[in-house]
Formats: structure tokens, sequence, C-alpha cells
């Protein structure tokens, strides 16, 4: 593979700013992990330290360091003696994260509804008003970071940190997944979905509003299990539960 070919293979990464505040090794990981989970960087496929540190202007160290820290987060693999490859899909994360998330965000909404402001009613609506743009426009990355926003605002508002923290962790390891299944079909079934929570929360009904979160939860997981079916090239099963 000559230079030419090889300086192209990361072209969607950015050169890093030796100059910028921050720890070197940690700018790596993130925009690494970054490019994983927005499928830049596809599971199975093998990476390329050198082309990295080309790419990202910075030496052999810090890229090792830091996809020995995206190891311990599962989004790589190293392989003894074969190198480093981006990490499959694991299902059974996937499971026990949407259970995690199943959990709270249905308790959060329930704990919202009864007393949500009209002001925060106005930022979920000019949210799904977004979506709706984005869904007109094909804009994929636009429409999942308002489905992300219009989670994020909820947990916001809900006010507890470690809960948040506990959903952030869980999400990671469905976003790649999610983004397989970012299609205009499914972003019209979770416009849809959103709706139905946005419209029991406006109405302050706590119940209605858990349903319509768990509901929503559901179709995202069932999606999902169809997917590493049609894919098994993408996905591996994991560790079930005992």
């Amino acid at each position: 593979m000559s230079d030419d070919i090889r300086k192209q293979d990361y072209a969607f990464l950015p050169v890093l700013d030796r100059h910028e505040r921050g720890g070197t090794v940690q700018r790596i990981q993130d925009v690494i992990r970054d490019a994983i989970v927005r499928l830049e960087m596809r599971p199975g496929e093998a990476i390329d330290k050198n082309a990295l540190c080309e790419r990202l202007n910075v030496s052999r160290f810090p890229v090792s360091e830091a996809l020995g820290r995206l190891a311990e987060e599962g989004f790589v693999v190293v392989l003894p003696q074969r190198g480093t490859m981006v990490s499959r899909i694991d299902l059974a994360a996937c499971r026990q994260a949407m259970f995690i998330r199943r959990a709270l965000e249905c308790e959060a909404v329930r704990y919202v509804a009864p007393g949500i402001s009209d002001d925060l009613i106005q930022k979920f609506r000019k949210l799904l008003a977004g979506q709706q743009r984005a869904m007109a426009g094909n804009d994929r990355n636009t429409f999942h970071a308002l489905d992300l926003a219009f989670h994020a605002l909820l947990l916001e508002t809900l006010g507890y940190d470690r809960v948040t923290a506990a959903v952030d962790a869980a999400r990671a390891n469905l976003d790649r997944m999610r983004l397989f299944l970012c299609t205009p079909v499914r972003q019209h079934e979770t416009f849809a979905e959103h709706e139905q929570i946005f419209a029991a929360l406006s109405a302050r009904q706590p119940e209605e509003s858990a349903k319509a979160m768990s509901n929503h939860l559901d179709e995202v997981m069932s999606e999902l299990e169809d997917f590493a079916k049609a894919h098994p090239e993408l996905v591996t099963p994991g560790q079930t539960a005992n």
C-alpha cells in the first residue's frame, strides 16, 4: 500500500492541533470512538496504527494508549500477533443497555410529567420540529442527534447526575447499531413514538408517559434484534446472563 493511499484511509478524522489544551491520548480516544459510533470505522474493520498516526499527526505511543483504552470500553479488540480491529456490536450488551435505559427513562418521564413546565413543553416541541425537518431533508445524522437531544432534555430536567451518567454509559453500547437502523422508515416510526411521549408529557399524564416511553424503547430493541439476525457479520451474540 502506497503512502498516498494510506493517508486517505482516515480522511474523515480531524488532524489534531498539537497546541490544543487537553491530553493527547484522551483526544485521540475521543475522535476514534466518535468515528466508530458514527460507523465511519465499521465493525470488524482492521485498524492501521501507522495510518492513524499519519492522519492525526501524532506518534505511535499515544495512538496505542488510546486504542488500549477503547479496548477496555469495548469499542476495539486487540488481537495478539494480528493487530487491532473495530469490535463487532455486542448484542447481549445492547440488551443489558436497553434494560437499563427502559428502567431509568420510564421512571424519569413518570417523575417529570406531573409538573412539566410550559417552557419545557416548548423545548420538546422545537426538538420534534427539528426532527421533522431532518426527515424532510434526508439528514440522518441530524435526526439521530436530535433523537439523542430529546432523551437528554428529559434527563437534564430530572436533574440526577448519576442517572444521566448511567443512561449515557448504556447508550454508548447502542449508538452504533442505532445508526444502522436510522433509515427513513425507522425515522418516521421514531418520530411518531416521540410524538406519543410528548403528547403524554404535555397532558401531564405520568403513567401514559411511561407507557409511551416503554413502547418506544421496546420498538427500538425489536429492530436491533432483527438487524442482528440479518447482519451476523457485524454482530456478536456476546455473553448472556445466567
